[in-house]
């Protein structure tokens, strides 16, 4: 199995219309992986046309490209909405995510070899520099396709597509763990990343899996921890007595 391209959609072409597309495909995605704008949100190809004065069938294209990342929705009466982020699916989604990851990473630790290692850790490096700048879109593809290189290293190209699809539809999940650091990550995350990584070099499978389901469960924890936070608690509506 290859190291190389990591399961994206291909580009429009360079020409003017398709130049155009990507224009409008990078900064709409770039909104919704941001959740600047909101999940369940209808979007309006006429004012986007507008907005970067191009015709509706550059916007379409690009519509249809998110479309095909699971970013937007094509609704019945033909118009198109930010996929909604249905908070009640994330267990059914981590419990998979979880599951997929232990045997990916186990897998990894049996079959990898020194190109996979080399491509694992180029992309731990990419995904550090990104959390050094603060930049949470490169934080958040940078995390995904580190994962996806695990699951490349397992030599299972099936089990490979699911882990690519799960990391893809949990994007706005991610974005939302990263903010519950403000968009910084503690040393200690990056430490994760790290000991699976020489789990898998060491090829200690029973270590690899261990290590996978830890790094799991501490997103979980933390992304429910931060989902359920409340800011009001300790504000008193009361009038004061003194």
């Amino acid at each position: 199995m290859t190291t190389g391209a990591v399961n994206r959609p291909t580009a429009p072409k360079p020409n003017g219309r398709g130049q155009g597309a990507l224009r409008v495909y990078r900064a709409l995605r770039e909104e919704i992986l941001r959740l600047e704008i909101a999940p369940g949100e209808v979007l309006d190809e006429v004012r986007i046309g507008r907005q970067f004065n191009l015709s509706r069938s550059p916007v379409r294209e690009a519509l249809i490209r998110l479309g095909s990342e699971g970013l937007v929705t094509t609704l019945p009466n033909k118009s198109t909405m930010v996929t909604p982020l249905r908070m009640e699916e994330f267990p059914d989604y981590i419990d998979a995510l979880d599951l997929l990851q232990r045997a990916t990473t186990r897998l990894a630790a049996e079959h990898r070899t020194d190109a996979h290692l080399t491509a694992i850790r180029a992309q731990q490096q990419t995904f550090e520099d990104a959390v050094a700048k603060r930049d949470v879109l490169v934080m958040i593809e940078a995390n995904r396709d580190f994962h996806v290189r695990i699951a490349q290293a397992s030599d299972n190209r099936y089990l490979t597509d699911q882990v690519a699809r799960l990391m893809d539809e949990g994007r706005r999940f991610l974005r939302l763990y990263f903010r519950s650091f403000d968009d910084t990550m503690p040393p200690s995350l990056n430490e994760e990343h790290y000991q699976i990584i020489d789990a898998i070099e060491a090829q200690d499978a029973d270590l690899a899996e261990k290590l996978a389901r830890e790094h799991t469960n501490q997103v979980s924890a933390r992304f429910l921890s931060y989902m359920s936070r409340r800011r009001t608690s300790g504000i008193s509506v009361t009038a004061s007595t003194s």
